[in-house]
């Protein structure tokens, strides 16, 4: 399995689309037995979810994230994971055991600061 988080440094972005990385953890069982940091190669409707899909992205985790996004990611067979804030490695984490759960919510507010309002 790999999941990509999206990433300011490394804490999980308040906006998928909007983040300066993916931070890419490739998962044996329930441990991550390798990752690395790939850039963002810019924000356009329609692109994200097919470039992660490209690069074998089974899980995507975020703060927020549009309902035209999370539908796209969907129809590529990536599940969502929004509504989720603090470490990267530590969503992940919380993610393969359980704890970290998406809320489902969707983001309204696209003010373009790099957070979602929702």
């Amino acid at each position: 399995m790999k999941i990509s988080v999206a990433s300011e440094g490394n804490i999980v972005s308040g906006h998928f689309g909007h983040c300066d990385t993916f931070r890419m953890y490739n998962v044996e069982g329930n441990k991550v037995v390798s990752s690395e940091v790939v850039a963002n190669p810019g924000h356009r409707p329609g692109f994200l979810p097919v470039f992660l899909r490209d690069q074998k992205v089974d899980v995507i985790i975020a703060g927020g994230m549009g309902a035209a996004a999370q539908d796209l990611f969907n129809q590529n067979g990536i599940e969502v994971v929004v509504g989720v804030r603090g470490n990267a490695d530590d969503a992940v984490a919380g993610y393969l055991n359980g704890t970290v759960k998406s809320t489902g919510s969707v983001c309204h507010a696209h003010e373009h600061e790099g957070h979602c309002e929702d």
